[in-house]
């Protein structure tokens, strides 16, 4: 694309003195003599070798064996391997070597629940937790490879969860904890899950909400799984299945509290994150133990500056990556991470800020869905409390516009609280383009690359674009990137390597300004991002093509002003269903209702569409693609472009009146 570029504006924070001279970034390039952000970032995508070396020194990341290479590219650039030779566990870094009297201490976790419930685990407790829950998962004969699913509400135990798998060599599979049963199901049939960690059920709004129930009806379609540790959140109603599911209380406290650590190679599998493109099935983005853990570490000391006396609160769930970043970054650190099991704004608009100033949280990671949502409840709510502990806030999940951004900055952060943008991917381990304590911002914008990627905008041809919407591509590997999609190595390399050689597309369309700031614009493929949730049309479409009425369906993202971003979906009916049936609102109306309630069921209520429109038909290509991106135009009024390669130009016209 070449779309003149209209974004930019004035600087409206520059960083202090104070915060350039107690900055990681600041810190790390005196002790390898580099005089400018400008030349670290030239240095570190020219030698990426040196420069990730050096952060895994920085990071003090231990290995049991050392790499005798850092990077390997003999394998092409789409597969490097990284730490070769290397032996390592994460949870060694993150909890085994901070059992000294200086750290043992030191509170890793605070938790507070919706229902005002507060607990704090020290890094000696969380150790001895962990080691309890890796001896509980070896009793039952699980070990190293094996996949281990994790289906539970934020609580400690879920971070407990996750460490204890890799301790023992297994694989963790995060899972979203308001996914229906399918999207469950199929995520933990492909990765041949073994067990299953999972709730009785869940707070929200003063409410018990199940999940229990959930995890049953998915496992009927997941036979790999064999055990089920259940953690008992609310004390509702959870039918046990004798022999395969155990009370959490009953298996995980009685274990001995010593356990050995799985020595593991540095590029054994440690985690699979599933995210959905815009066909096929859910793709199981494949992480390593000196991959993910490490690039997020990395983004959270250079992006958003945590050291060891800070406490971060990131509003996320397990099930997106923000919630394993948020577990590896900060206890690689030595920080203190802020885990919160509820609604953000109940029982009142300030539970946030409450959260804020209760638990003298520093860096608190919102997303401008949840800014949007609180901004018509006014300012008395943050008023009310005091926000002094705060430094730095930051944002991922989907582009900001201007006007909550500007609210969060001068309301809340009085214009003094930097608001660090971070964008990048489940199968990037963080961030490409990321806000810094050393440069300045202006509102949306992103500061510059992380240190390490050489990413840049291009255009149709792959050439770089300044002051232009383009493609955002990167051009040389980073130590976080997917090991490639779990058992697909040709979606993996189609999805990111097929456009332009050696060059990773990541699917956005971005911009930089004549100043050198960058900008995301939103997806260039057809790939939705509902509330900073991205999923794939294909999922949402096979739901509704399910019903005994529909023949096929197309699933669009329209503008929402406070998800970002809300569901539309276009279903053709069956020619067999009645035209006396077709032209009746209220069976109409039945089928549009049904079709709401599956697509809540699989996917969960935060999925749940905004519209269901039906349509004689769906414009298509002579290849018989759905043109989505058409769809989308048509249905927002918007010029849908050139219509000559579809079949059937008439179904644009159609979607037009339609809504």
């Amino acid at each position: 694309m070449s779309d003149s570029f209209s974004f930019g504006g004035p600087i409206v924070w520059e960083p202090t003195p104070e915060i350039r001279e107690r900055a990681h970034l600041t810190a790390f390039m005196r002790r390898h003599d580099i005089g400018d952000f400008g030349e670290l970032m030239r240095r570190s995508t020219a030698d990426v070798a040196w420069f990730t070396g050096a952060v895994l020194a920085y990071l003090d990341i231990q290995f049991y064996r050392p790499y005798s290479q850092v990077l390997d590219l003999s394998g092409g650039i789409q597969f490097p391997r990284w730490c070769v030779d290397g032996q390592m566990n994460i949870v060694h870094n993150c909890l085994d070597k901070r059992q000294t009297p200086a750290e043992r201490d030191k509170t890793a976790i605070i938790w507070e629940g919706e229902e005002g419930a507060i607990r704090k685990l020290t890094y000696a407790e969380l150790y001895k937790q962990v080691n309890q829950a890796a001896n509980a998962l070896r009793s039952l004969g699980l070990g190293k490879g094996d996949a281990i699913g994790l289906f539970m509400p934020m609580t400690p135990e879920i971070v407990i969860a996750l460490l204890a798998v890799a301790k023992i060599g297994g694989v963790i599979l995060p899972l979203f904890s308001g996914y229906g049963a399918g999207a469950i199901a199929s995520r933990l049939a492909d990765a041949g899950a073994k067990a299953l960690f999972a709730a009785d059920g869940a707070f929200r709004r003063g409410k018990m909400a199940g999940m229990k129930s959930i995890a049953d009806e998915a496992l009927a379609g997941a036979p790999t799984v064999k055990h089920v540790i259940v953690l008992k959140r609310t004390g509702q109603d959870a039918p046990m299945q004798p022999g395969r599911d155990f009370w959490w209380h009953d298996l995980v406290d009685p274990q001995p509290d010593e356990a050995s650590t799985e020595v593991t190679d540095a590029e054994d599998l440690l985690m699979l994150i599933y995210t959905s493109g815009t066909t096929g099935k859910p793709k199981g983005a494949v992480h390593t133990h000196c991959g993910f853990p490490v690039k997020a570490a990395q983004d959270m000391a250079f992006g958003t500056d945590v050291h060891a006396e800070d406490r971060m609160y990131w509003m996320t769930d397990m099930g997106w990556m923000m919630g394993p970043w948020l577990v590896f970054g900060t206890l690689l650190l030595g920080a203190t991470m802020l885990i919160y099991d509820g609604a953000p704004d109940y029982p009142t608009p300030a539970r946030l800020w409450q959260l804020t100033e209760r638990h003298r949280v520093t860096h608190l990671g919102v997303s401008p869905t949840l800014i949007r949502a609180l901004i018509p409840h006014g300012e008395a709510h943050l008023e009310a409390c005091d926000l002094s502990s705060l430094r730095f806030f930051a944002s991922t999940g989907e582009p900001w516009n201007p006007e909550p951004w500007m609210w969060l900055f001068e309301r809340v952060g009085k214009s003094q609280r930097p608001i660090i943008n971070y964008s990048g991917g489940t199968e990037i381990s963080g961030g490409i383009v990321m806000g810094n304590p050393l440069l300045p911002l202006k509102p949306c914008a992103f500061s510059a690359p992380c240190p390490g990627m050489a990413a840049d905008v291009v255009d149709e041809d792959g050439k770089s674009l300044r002051n232009a919407v383009g493609e955002l591509v990167i051009k040389t590997p980073w130590i976080g990137m997917t090991r490639g999609f779990w058992q697909d190595r040709q979606r993996y390399l189609e999805t990111y390597w097929s456009r332009w050689p050696d060059t990773w597309v990541h699917g956005d369309f971005a911009a930089i300004d004549a100043d050198g700031l960058w900008y995301i614009l939103g997806r260039s493929d057809d790939t939705l991002k509902i509330a900073g949730k991205r999923l794939g049309p294909a999922e949402i479409e096979s739901i509704v093509v399910a019903h005994s009425a529909v023949v096929e369906a197309a699933a669009i993202g329209a503008p929402d002003d406070v998800k970002g971003m809300s569901l539309v979906v276009f279903a053709v009916l069956k020619a067999d269903w009645g035209a006396d049936k077709r032209g009746n609102e209220t069976d109409l109306e039945a089928v549009r209702g049904e079709l709401r309630r599956m697509i809540i069921a699989e996917m969960g209520k935060p999925l749940a569409p905004k519209a269901i429109l039906f349509v004689s038909d769906l414009p298509k290509t002579r290849n018989a693609k759905v043109m989505r991106r058409m769809i989308r135009a048509a249905y927002l009024g918007q010029e849908p472009g050139d219509t000559s390669s579809l079949v059937n130009p008439q179904a644009v016209e159609e979607i037009k009146t339609a809504r």
